[in-house]
């Protein structure tokens, strides 16, 4: 099986992400099928990376199969001092990433208009690279990704498509202004500078490293492979947050932490961090992607 190529398309600098419901009578198969004529004629002249999600209960198949990650974001994630992490699950997700603002915008015009009749959209957000790895906070994002060679592992099991998590969160950028940045890095578990994970002695429970790491009954890590973007504009701005993963069941931990479900211990970053949405969906590997659009015909 083979991943959507543009799930580990790195260095691609512009971003376009939207969410969409079905219309009346409109099935994932349709869309299988705008996409695939969109992504045949523009990829080769535009350079433009396509990823298409379905909200996982739309997909055949998978419900019976893998039942656990057949889940879309239907309730809040409620921590106990009653932080929330809204739940706004749509039926399709569609991300394009370019070299160019041009390419990305391009495809997602051109998506949109082969969709149209098929899908009612509910959000446009865009995403771009910014100072190349870093995010709004100024901090280095993505330094715990997996190597490149072992993300395919990371992102689905043999045989499967992807798990992957979408939300949108909005930076208070005064209050993170108001913060010495040594009080910004004990917020976030690591050194602004160079990313450098502070050590055991130094790591308060309420850091951003400690309350996103997962971990198996074995001790082990459980890595995510994010493709995060900032997005936004300067008076209202923050992080396009898109971690890829082969089960819901670690993203979904990995929320709950964050709130403090089970401990009561919160993750400091969500004080100056909002969740404003949040979707699972589904990323079909591109065999059953022709597999699924060649039965339905």
């Amino acid at each position: 099986m083979t991943a959507q190529p543009g799930i580990f398309a790195l260095g691609t600098t512009e971003h376009l992400y939207v969410q969409a419901d079905l219309v009346d009578g409109v099935g994932p198969a349709d869309v299988v099928a705008a996409v695939a004529a969109v992504g045949e004629e523009l990829t080769t002249t535009s350079g433009a990376n396509l990823v298409v999600g379905f909200r996982p209960a739309l997909w055949p198949g998978l419900a019976q199969s893998r039942a656990a990650d057949a889940v879309g974001f239907e309730e809040d994630v409620v921590g106990p001092d009653g932080y929330r992490m809204p739940a706004t699950q749509r039926d399709v997700w569609l991300w394009a990433s370019a070299g160019s603002r041009t390419a990305a915008f391009d495809t997602v015009l051109a998506l949109l208009r082969a969709l149209e009749g098929r899908i009612a959209v509910r959000s446009e957000t865009d995403g771009w690279s910014y100072r190349t790895d870093r995010d709004l906070t100024g901090f280095i994002d993505g330094t715990e990704n997996p190597a490149a060679l072992e993300a395919p592992d990371v992102v689905a099991p043999a045989g499967r498509g992807s798990i992957v998590l979408v939300q949108t969160w909005l930076h208070d950028a005064d209050a993170l202004a108001r913060m010495s940045v040594r009080d910004q890095e004990l917020m976030m578990g690591r050194t602004k500078p160079d990313s450098v994970e502070l050590d055991e002695a130094t790591m308060p429970p309420t850091s951003h490293v400690a309350r996103t790491k997962v971990t198996d009954d074995e001790g082990e890590e459980l890595h995510v492979w994010r493709r995060n973007t900032a997005t936004g504009t300067p008076g209202r701005h923050g992080t396009q947050f898109v971690g890829f993963s082969r089960d819901r069941a670690r993203l979904q931990r990995m929320l709950e932490q964050m709130a403090g479900v089970g401990d009561g211990v919160r993750d400091r970053l969500t004080t100056i961090a909002t969740p404003l949405d949040g979707a699972y969906y589904y990323v079909p590997s591109l065999e059953e992607l022709d597999r699924f659009a060649t039965s339905s015909t």
